[in-house]
């Protein structure tokens, strides 16, 4: 299992927070039908009940963007990748298609409201993952982003730096085609226990169903 630690400036701008963790086997593919029926209908039931607006008063999303306030990042700038990605189906724009394990962390995302992050295990250096701060001029490739401004955004650093933000995650550790060791953090900002252990069992079940998974293991963490 990889340990998670969080770092003294995280704990004083979020002391609050709630991080699941799911570590599995998997066998991601290019695309599955009945994945993407449920995404399509997901994407309805958002669509009937939130406004761009409204949107940023979800749980998850409120509290994902108060914590980068805390931090000193404009959340409207470097909306956090829960937010982006519904307020994409409010605009009437398509979701992107990645792959499996990307689309259905992406379904969960949206059910829930809550940043999730997704890396290849064997792309991760070392054991251990710290939930820091970004710092001015710190190298960081988002996914599709090039390169990204991480200052006062939270991250998590491996060995080696940072691999993930709520914003997007790093190339360098990003799920492919042929990851078959998979994590998953569910950034609960909110603190809201029930909650993110409810999104982390919803990937799990999503694993069992599109990813030839067992579902694996779940974690969860405190500051």
């Amino acid at each position: 299992m990889i340990a998670l630690h969080f770092s003294p400036e995280i704990q004083a701008a979020c002391p609050q927070l709630c991080v699941a963790t799911v570590e599995a086997q998997v066998r991601n593919s290019e695309h599955d039908d009945l994945l993407w029926q449920e995404i399509h209908g997901e994407g309805q039931r958002l669509l009937t009940e939130y406004t761009p607006d409204s949107l940023k008063q979800r749980a998850g999303i409120e509290a994902t963007r108060r914590v980068y306030r805390a931090l000193g990042k404009d959340p409207s700038r470097y909306r956090p990748s829960n937010e982006a990605l519904v307020r994409r189906l409010l605009q009437g724009k398509s979701l992107y298609e990645i792959s499996t394990l990307v689309d259905l962390n992406n379904l969960a995302s949206m059910h829930w409201a809550y940043s999730i992050g997704g890396f290849d295990m064997d792309k991760i250096q070392g054991t251990e993952l710290t939930l820091g701060v970004g710092r001015e001029g710190e190298p960081y490739e988002g996914i599709g982003r090039g390169l990204l401004n991480i200052a006062d955004l939270p991250v998590y650093r491996d060995a080696v730096g940072g691999i993930g933000t709520p914003t997007s995650d790093h190339e360098r550790t990003k799920i492919g085609l042929e990851t078959t060791r998979l994590l998953f953090l569910i950034n609960g900002y909110d603190g809201n226990q029930a909650a993110t252990e409810g999104c982390a069992r919803h990937l799990q079940e999503l694993l069992r169903r599109y990813a030839h998974s067992d579902g694996g293991h779940m974690g969860l963490h405190r500051p």
